[in-house]
């Protein structure tokens, strides 16, 4: 069964696929009013949400399908202490397809070793966003036409944000694609995204801690907001927030055709200013959301019928504890499983976190 647990779950010409049938939808929306009609969605968002949430939610509506599922933990089972593993199992006796969302990283991973249904990541922990970046990638296609060929500036919070993750992940599989990676030296990139994709794709890539001066370079700019729910303390997280503040006089020597793009929430890491600026495109960018996530729910309810494709889950390579305190193996009763990376170094499946 195919799920959604990572971008590279998806061949390039699935992405290709997915991107066409989502531009489809967009110019021809009625054609797919009852596509999903008699399916159900289970959203099981473990972790606030608001726009990923909504986007599922309306985008199976759309294709004629209905939803069921809860929004907050507090409204679940997991406050009784039931796991992820049991929810998941239980819950996709109810529904043909689950979008789920955890705190924990390697949540979805678990779940999808565990359903009956494919599982769609909707975001684990700091991890992982998957759905994000394909709503990304519909967002850089419908701007720039392409996907080779482009500088893309990631600014802000790059060592918990998901969905840069992601799209480093994404991204580097096309040719000629350059990374400009600005941040706070605390808050860069985490050391698996340099050597594990990074270094290996061949990209192009640099860390700075000034936005300004790679500003002329950037055909994307890709803010994200300091988030105050992945540090340890309110100190470290009040220490970085006010970090990097894209406003008018920032973009004076940005290109006239550069994409500014924000995952969203934000906080004020863009200034209301800079809305009106003909380049600002985050709210398109969530508007493609329920776009792309119409495709993806079409896609793994085909493929689901087909019966094709994986299940997502690794074989065991040895049994070392995973030294990620946010890691879901460190919260469950799960079996350590790391794949090994090189003579010394092994690397979780669950969260991806490298220990030697």
């Amino acid at each position: 069964m195919r799920h959604l647990i990572d971008t590279t779950d998806l061949s390039l010409a699935e992405i290709d696929d997915m991107i066409s049938l989502a531009n489809d939808i967009i110019e021809n929306g009625e054609k797919y009013a009852e596509s999903c009609k008699r399916k159900k969605l289970a959203t099981l968002f473990f972790e606030p949400s608001t726009r990923t949430r909504l986007s599922f939610e309306a985008a199976m509506l759309e294709l004629g399908g209905s939803v069921l599922g809860f929004s907050e933990a507090n409204t679940s089972s997991a406050t009784k202490g039931e796991t992820v593993s049991d929810t998941v199992r239980i819950v996709s006796n109810y529904a043909d397809i689950i979008a789920m969302r955890h705190p924990l990283e390697g949540a979805a991973k678990v779940a999808s070793g565990k359903t009956l249904v494919p599982i769609i990541n909707a975001g684990d922990g700091g991890h992982a966003h998957p759905t994000q970046t394909l709503t990304d990638l519909l967002t850089v296609y419908r701007e720039k036409g392409r996907f080779n060929d482009l500088t893309i500036g990631l600014c802000g919070d790059l060592k918990f944000g998901r969905t840069v993750h992601s799209l480093i992940k994404a991204m580097s599989r096309y040719e000629n694609v350059k990374f400009v990676l600005i941040s706070p030296r605390e808050l860069c990139v985490p050391e698996y995204i340099i050597t594990d994709v990074l270094e290996p794709s061949g990209c192009e890539y640099k860390e700075v801690t000034s936005m300004e001066e790679v500003m002329p370079e950037l055909d994307i700019l890709y803010m994200t907001r300091i988030q105050r729910e992945r540090f340890y303390s309110q100190e470290e997280y009040l220490r970085h927030k006010d970090a990097f503040i894209l406003d008018p006089e920032k973009l004076i020597n940005a290109k006239a055709d550069l994409t500014i793009m924000h995952p969203l929430p934000r906080v004020n890491e863009i200034a209301v200013s800079v809305d009106s600026d003909s380049r600002a495109k985050y709210f398109e960018q969530a508007l493609n959301g329920k776009y792309i996530r119409m495709a993806l729910i079409l896609k793994l309810l085909e493929w689901a019928d087909e019966k094709s494709g994986h299940s997502g889950v690794e074989p065991t390579v040895n049994g070392l504890k995973c030294n990620n305190p946010h890691c879901i193996s460190n919260h469950e009763d799960l079996m350590h499983i790391s794949k090994r990376t090189d003579k010394n170094t092994f690397r979780c499946i669950y969260c991806e976190t490298r220990t030697k």
